[in-house]
């Protein structure tokens, strides 16, 4: 019986022991005397104690920072760059084995050799061109990360360009640069605008002097058809009477310095000025 208890207990204790769990976000690789054996998937799966071992790996995605390094540009400028890669190990059994037994340490790998990829790339631009073409950087590397690792059993998803910084003097010239730009931009636009006022004031005097022309032909042709008028009446009332006429303008000349003139009124001039006004004198 005790012979019994024991190996019981033992079987027991090697069963529970060589239990293993593995998450949704791991696949293992179960090796039997240090050769592959069988695929573990997410769930309960048991190892043979001692004899066997699991080996667990993670297939989410992950990010590797390539690290701050300085790299001649083509102009001869020590650009400080920067870059992360995000990537995954595929998760079919193929992919897995791969990433263990065709690579020793793929992070490190892919840090080394997002590394050189970015050396080879930047050193043949200029500084602004690596500056305003960094779509064209990420590009090229993640398409250079794939060719290389693609007996890895991973995925690139993506790269990343985190920076690229000039040297601390060409930092200082270049916002120079750029703060003289925006003064000139900020200059023209300030010339345009009062530009533009000027022209809109004069086109308001313009205007105004339209009005003035305007109405000063207006005062004119009022003028003249006042004379006009003032022409006819002469015509019809001092026909053959230039005597009477001359009266009439020495009376219009008086009644202007306000002064008081008595006229008979029997007088031929009361009659005219009379009729002129649609008024009859009163018959006795």
């Amino acid at each position: 019986m005790g012979y019994l208890k024991f190996f019981g207990f033992l079987a027991v204790f090697i069963f529970f022991s060589g239990i293993r769990i593995v998450r949704p976000t791991s696949r293992g690789l179960i090796e039997r005397l240090g050769k592959y054996n069988r695929f573990a998937q997410p769930g309960f799966n048991w190892v043979l104690p001692v004899i066997e071992r699991m080996f667990m790996v993670n297939v989410t995605e992950q990010m590797v920072d390539a690290e701050p390094q300085e790299i001649i540009t083509n102009d001869n400028l020590n650009a400080t760059v920067d870059a992360q890669v995000y990537f995954r190990v595929k998760s079919e059994e193929e992919s897995v084995k791969n990433s263990q037994y065709n690579v020793n340490n793929y992070q490190w790998q892919i840090v080394n050799l997002a590394r050189t990829t970015l050396r080879n790339i930047i050193g043949t631009l200029t500084l602004k061109s690596a500056n305003s073409e960094r779509g064209k950087i990420n590009s090229e590397l993640h398409k250079t990360l794939c060719e290389e690792t693609k007996t890895w059993g991973i995925d690139i998803v993506r790269t990343e360009l985190k920076q690229i910084d000039p040297p601390k003097d060409v930092q200082e010239t270049m916002n120079k640069v750029v703060k003289a730009e925006n003064e000139k931009i900020a200059a023209i636009d300030y010339a345009t605008a009062r530009e533009t006022a000027a022209d809109g004031e004069k086109r308001a005097k313009i205007k105004e002097a339209e009005g003035v022309k305007r109405g000063n032909i207006l005062e004119a042709e009022g003028e003249a058809e006042a004379i006009k008028l003032v022409n006819e009446a002469a015509e019809r009332y001092f026909i053959g009477n230039a005597q009477v006429l001359r009266k009439l303008e020495a009376v219009e000349k008086a009644l202007q310095d306000n002064a008081k003139i008595i006229v008979p009124a029997n007088a031929d001039l009361v009659n005219v000025v009379g009729e002129m006004a649609g008024i009859l004198p009163i018959k006795k």
